[in-house]
């Protein structure tokens, strides 16, 4: 999937005329690319659109208006899009109390290692393990407690991708502490599949570029 260049990225004013139709049609595209796995794990499918949208969110709300800082951006983000054969997801941790984050942040340490893709059923199925992204794993990794946030990428082979779309696939966590999961709806599958096989999907902010910073 091809990544994001400066001239992906709309400067301040031009953002926010078309931040309304940009912000509806990303929270339309995470509804399918989000999945729930047990009751505090939610993983969001990271694609082209979703992390523009980060950036132009944060290039907002910290007012960025020069080509370093959009720059700086895009190199922490970039590395989340995916590439051919490769699905990228944000795992949240998702905690609303005090007494949840006591248990469970220390509980669930290394779950970002845990998170695997089982493709197919019975004796032929294929369990696809995650890896952290390299370029964030250092900060959100702890021995002792870990982050809530954490940034996941599967490699799958070119083998795996037909009987991925064939189904069922089911994301799962396989952590000693939380073991869950969750069979892919259809339209999610479809989502992945583009990301799998390298497949731009029409922008959300339409056919003219946006202006560059």
């Amino acid at each position: 999937m091809t990544k994001l260049a400066l001239a992906d990225i709309s400067d301040l004013r031009a953002y926010e005329l078309e931040r309304e139709e940009f912000r509806n049609g990303v929270i339309a595209l995470k509804k399918r690319r989000r999945v729930q796995v047990g009751p505090v794990v939610t993983f969001v499918f990271e694609n082209r659109d979703t992390i523009r949208f980060q950036i132009q969110e944060m290039a907002r709300a910290e007012r960025m208006s020069t080509d370093i800082a959009i720059s700086q951006e895009l190199a922490v983000y970039n590395p989340l899009i995916p590439e051919h054969g490769e699905l990228s997801a944000t795992l949240f941790i998702e905690l609303t109390s005090e007494p949840q984050l006591r248990h469970w942040l220390p509980a669930l340490v290394g779950i970002e290692r845990t998170a695997e893709l089982v493709i197919g059923e019975g004796a032929g199925a294929v369990v696809v393990n995650a890896a952290p992204e390299p370029s964030h794993a250092a900060r959100l990794t702890r021995d002792e407690i870990t982050a809530s946030v954490h940034y996941i990428r599967w490699t799958l082979a070119s083998e795996h991708v037909e009987p991925f779309a064939r189904g069922p696939v089911v994301l799962a966590v396989n952590h000693p502490a939380y073991a869950h999961a969750a069979t892919l709806g259809q339209a999610t599958r479809e989502e992945l599949l583009a990301d799998l096989r390298g497949e731009r999907p029409e922008s959300l902010y339409g056919p003219s570029s946006p202006e560059p910073y």
